[in-house]
């Protein structure tokens, strides 16, 4: 009797402590039936990998969206994500000019990023890991299937992290207008650290931009280089195109160039420095994620918060999950 009660401990233990392990065992993605398979280039291992839509969900989300967030923040989110991919998809006949035979990819510079479980046992730890992972599985579990289209159609669902109290209209920010990407109110943005800044030299500016500021005239009166000025607006008052050393930009391509939080920026410069100020984080379009865990601590569900970031859109099912 004694034999067999230390060998039922044994294997009881053995059983718990495998568990995860087994869990990790992924079960290839032909067994289960009717599930969307799609094709994700990993840049780390330069390996194109197959697996279920909604597996792939649950890396997107938990690499965009800290997992921290109330579970409808995420919930939009999920949908935001699914419907990126699914728009993906349907155009997939179009051989993609980034990365042949992918669908996707894990860089969110060209769409979305994507974490692997192994990534984020690193990223949480592994005591944090199982409860995290499975509440951004719930997400995805509870919006199964669902993407948001706009007279029948599947939108660009455009999200960024933190827009500083309003977005933006997407013709202020890129080149198309979107009736569905408007600018909207944003009381609830719940960013910790919505104002940051950051200090380049002259020299540094005119490297990564490709101007020569360093040379010019300061302005007394602007405390500026003459070379530096905003010509062009966006509806919510952020630059939108700029003129610097007789060069035109963008407001996103020097945000990008300069590797600047957010679109929203001003800047003084002294001593041959330039110091610049950011409200927010990303481009301002669309879904703002800290605005969605805000109007989730607040009482909203996610069909409350995609409708207000996506003006217009219903949240409709698709074949594809």
């Amino acid at each position: 009797m004694r034999r067999l009660v230390l060998g039922f401990l044994f294997f009881s233990i053995a059983l718990v402590l495998g568990l995860p392990y087994l869990y990790n065992w992924h079960i290839p993605a032909k067994f289960f039936t009717g599930a969307t398979i799609i094709r994700v280039y990993l840049h780390g291992s330069d390996t194109i990998v197959k697996m279920p839509l909604e597996d792939y969900l649950v890396g997107v989300v938990a690499a965009e969206m800290p997992a921290e967030f109330p579970l409808e923040a995420l919930k939009a989110q999920v949908v935001a994500a699914r419907t990126y991919a699914v728009k993906r998809l349907e155009v997939s006949s179009l051989e993609n000019p980034l990365h042949q035979g992918a669908d996707l990819c894990d860089d969110h510079r060209h769409g979305q990023a994507w974490l692997s479980r192994a990534d984020l046992k690193e990223r949480w730890g592994t005591l944090h890991y199982y409860r995290y992972y499975y509440k951004v599985k719930q997400a995805v579990d509870e919006t199964r299937g669902q993407v948001l289209t706009y007279q029948g159609q599947l939108i660009d669902p455009a999200y960024h992290a933190s827009c500083g109290g309003r977005t933006e209209n997407s013709e202020d920010v890129w080149k198309f207008e979107a009736p569905y990407l408007r600018s909207v109110p944003c009381p609830y943005d719940s960013d910790p650290e919505p104002v940051q800044t950051v200090t380049y030299s002259l020299e540094q500016v005119d490297q990564a931009l490709g101007t020569n500021l360093a040379a010019l005239p300061v302005s007394g009166k602007q405390n500026s280089p003459a070379g530096i000025k905003t010509t062009e607006k966006t509806a919510t008052g952020r630059p939108k195109t700029l003129l610097i050393g007789g060069r035109s930009f963008s407001a996103v391509a020097v945000r990008d160039l300069l590797g600047l939080r957010s679109t929203n920026f001003t800047w003084k410069v002294e001593g041959g420095e330039v110091t610049f100020t950011t409200t927010g984080h990303g481009h301002g379009v669309g879904l703002c994620q800290y605005g969605a865990k805000g109007m989730a601590l607040h009482g909203y569900n996610y069909r409350n918060i995609l409708k207000h970031y996506y003006s217009g859109v219903e949240i409709t099912e698709t074949e594809r999950h």
